[in-house]
């Protein structure tokens, strides 16, 4: 299964079959679930995990780019 990346509007990329998400730093991430959501406001506590900051954050923060998602 290949990788599919949604940017959701002001929330989270949702990637979908990823089996880890390397950060913009180059860490590796294992993934858990068949769909993660990571974090595009750069103000989770759980990054690269989105925990819902982005729904209380009122002035927009510089987006983090995802470098990269690997799937099996």
């Amino acid at each position: 299964m290949s990788c599919q990346v949604e940017i959701c509007p002001d929330g989270p990329a949702l990637v979908r079959g990823a089996d880890e998400v390397i950060d913009a730093a180059g860490r590796a991430h294992a993934t858990t679930r068949p769909v993660v959501a990571v974090c595009l406001c750069g103000r989770s506590q759980r990054a690269p995990w989105c925990d819902g900051t982005h729904k209380v954050v009122t002035a927009a923060a510089p987006r983090p780019s995802v470098v990269e998602a690997r799937d099996s």
